[in-house]
């Protein structure tokens, strides 16, 4: 290539120079291929421990990345053109290059299969899903949904489902984020993180936009698995942590607090994490709720109460409304929706909240007076002052 095109290309190599830097978390691989008349010479580059690997010729070298694209260049003048495919998570730059000129492309990387068996097709049919089969067949297989072949498994399609509807459910709330460069979201009591691997493909692979994942939990055994999942499928933007919620404090800021099916108190320890955090937003479905059950007293309602099944609903009830309004006194707009049909399970909720101002002064006056009348002490109060 002629010193005019090498000139151009180091300019587009400056931009990937600094994209490499701002994105290096989502970094796959380089596929580069030199022309000479009608002959090509590939070369693959893979990162190692911060290193890039570049095996080109039956040779391997390891470069720092701007080493390796003085590298790239310097062989470019050896040769007529030169295609070079940095593939990220979600993208592909495409820079292409000869001695008439020099330009680039970005390409959506999208999986496809050629056929969905009749099985799984039949089970999906009726959902337009937001993780769907075939884009996201890695991420599927990894987390259980699918079998090495591609196909759904029966004991796994609820499973599947609850995941997607998260997903939808907390979507609106994912776009209005979109001015930031990049969203931070923090996973109380993980367990095996699964929410957190969909949420991650669908926010960098789906919508474009980087993101970075907190998983907290205390089990030894879970924060071990959910590592190993993330090194599976290359989720370099995810950190593990094993620590009681109670005492985790992030440091940076986070963008979005979630906790799916967390027990009882567990739950209050997420809200007051996302609360303490300053959260932008905290996105929760709460499990058993035990802890108000043998706290709260209601003379008035006694005739009615005096049924176990009555008195536990309305224990569910006034746990979940109590914590939607410590959440408005925090300043956070809430809505509860049905997460999933009652018929999966009857812990079924979903608490949204959004911060919009700093506090809710009615909201905590209201707060103050339903604990009184009902005599009890959440513990999400203490977690907050």
């Amino acid at each position: 290539m002629n010193k005019q095109s090498i000139g151009k290309l180091n300019v587009f190599f400056m931009g990937l120079t600094q994209r490499n830097s701002e994105n290096k978390d989502f970094f796959k691989s380089m596929e580069i291929i030199f022309k000479s008349g009608r002959k090509e010479f590939k070369g693959i580059v893979k990162e190692e421990e911060g290193l890039y690997n570049f095996n080109f010729k039956g040779k391997t070298d390891l470069y720092k990345f701007t080493d390796l694209l003085k590298a790239i260049t310097k062989e470019a003048e050896n040769y007529d053109s030169i295609t070079l495919k940095y593939i990220e998570r979600g993208t592909t730059v495409v820079i292409e290059g000869d001695n008439k000129k020099v330009n680039v492309k970005y390409v959506d990387n999208k999986e496809s299969v050629d056929q969905i068996d009749e099985f799984t097709a039949s089970q999906i049919k009726n959902r337009d899903y937001y993780v769907k089969v075939g884009q996201a067949n890695e991420l599927l297989k990894e987390i259980g949904v699918l079998t090495k072949e591609g196909k759904i498994k029966n004991d796994k399609i609820r499973k599947y489902n609850q995941i997607d509807h998260f997903v939808e459910l907390i979507d609106k709330i994912l776009k209005e984020m979109k001015t930031k460069e990049s969203i931070t979201i923090l996973d109380c009591a993980c367990g095996k993180s699964y929410l957190s691997f969909v949420l991650n493909f669908y926010i960098k692979e789906v919508l474009k936009k980087n993101c970075y994942f907190i998983g907290i939990d205390y089990s030894d055994t879970v924060i071990e698995a959910s590592k190993k999942m993330a090194n599976n499928l290359g989720y370099k933007n995810m950190t593990f942590i094993k620590e009681d919620l109670t005492n985790y404090t992030p440091d940076s800021d986070v963008d979005l607090v979630i906790s799916l099916h967390a027990c009882d108190i567990a739950t209050d320890m997420a809200i007051g994490l996302g609360i303490r955090a300053k959260s932008e937003a905290i996105v929760v479905v709460p499990c058993c709720h035990k802890e108000l059950l043998s706290q709260y007293s209601y003379n008035d309602m006694e005739p009615i109460l005096k049924h176990g099944v009555f008195k536990a609903r309305f224990a569910d009830l006034i746990t979940d409304g109590l914590r939607t309004l410590l959440l408005e006194g925090n300043g956070y707009d809430t809505s509860v929706v049905e997460y999933i049909s009652p018929l999966d399970t009857p812990k079924n909720l979903m608490i949204r909240a959004i911060k919009t101002k700093e506090k809710n002064e009615t909201a905590i006056a209201e707060y103050k007076d339903l604990k009184g009348k009902f005599g009890v002490e959440p513990t999400l109060e203490k977690l907050i002052y």
